[in-house]
């Protein structure tokens, strides 16, 4: 039988760093916000790195965070307490993590992470508000693959649109109040032939109209709905590949320890 969560960590605590002490300690006192939270987000409220909570799923014996947070998800959901808890909405900023989800299609997000894999390159596009859930996914993808772009918050450059071709992929985030920018970037994808994915809130938004495939987020009231759904992309591209994800990582872990980025 495998071990749960607590007992994983309870067995491995001595050997943990002190970085990786510090987030196994706040994962165990505070497993919804675990189960529910980014990398990033985790590791601002244990205070240590982004890298030092994905180095702890490493020292486990995992895979990686998705992984670590999954089986803490599962622990979680599993107890009366947290099933009440996930039942009650604790204000605005954590709605339920089901109600994020509950639109995506399985077979929609299997074609996007298909194309996001093998697309000679990846542009990614999102205006305004939009821009910073955008910008997350491309840093994300940064650390999974090659060749990926960012639009601007406010527009973006014809010059590194015209170098797509029919092996890239454009992801366009379109929320209300839609943007023409987002349009334009999406019509300017299709004419050079590229595959454009929309993360927009409903089928028959303008972007959506064009898209080769959508992905629908569940709420369009909070940016963590925008989040929630480039996590579950992120994390299928992760598992869909693996091999190339585990050795891109490893490269970056050893360029953050020659630059001393990191404190931990």
């Amino acid at each position: 039988m495998n071990p749960s969560f607590q007992e994983l960590i309870k067995h491995k605590f001595p050997d943990l760093s002190r970085g990786q002490k510090k987030v196994a300690e706040f994962l165990i006192n505070f497993m919804e916000k675990g189960s529910l939270y980014t990398a990033g987000q985790i590791g601002k409220e244990a205070g240590v790195s982004e890298t030092t909570v994905i180095r702890l799923a490493y020292a486990l014996g995992l895979n990686g965070f998705s992984d670590l947070q999954e089986l803490m998800r599962n622990e979680w959901l599993s107890s009366t307490e947290s099933k009440e808890a996930a039942s009650k909405p604790i204000g605005e900023e954590k709605k339920p993590f089901s109600e994020w989800l509950s639109p995506v299609d399985e077979k929609d997000l299997s074609q996007a992470v298909d194309a996001l894999i093998k697309s000679d390159q990846v542009y990614i596009a999102g205006f305004r508000e939009s821009h910073t859930a955008a910008y997350w996914l491309y840093y994300k993808m940064n650390q999974l693959r090659n060749h990926v772009l960012l639009s601007f918050p406010t527009g973006f450059l014809l010059e590194t649109l015209c170098n797509l071709t029919s092996a890239s992929t454009v992801v366009v985030f379109s929320l209300p109040r839609y943007t023409k920018e987002a349009l334009e970037v999406a019509q300017q994808a299709k004419k050079q032939g590229a595959k454009v994915i929309a993360i927009t809130d409903r089928r028959l938004s303008p972007v959506g109209q064009i898209a080769d495939i959508t992905l629908l987020a569940g709420t369009t009231e909070h940016i963590l709905s925008l989040l929630a759904l480039s996590q579950i992309v992120i994390s299928s591209m992760q598992k869909r590949d693996e091999k190339t994800a585990g050795k891109r990582q490893e490269h970056l872990e050893k360029l953050y320890a020659e630059q001393g980025i990191f404190l931990e």
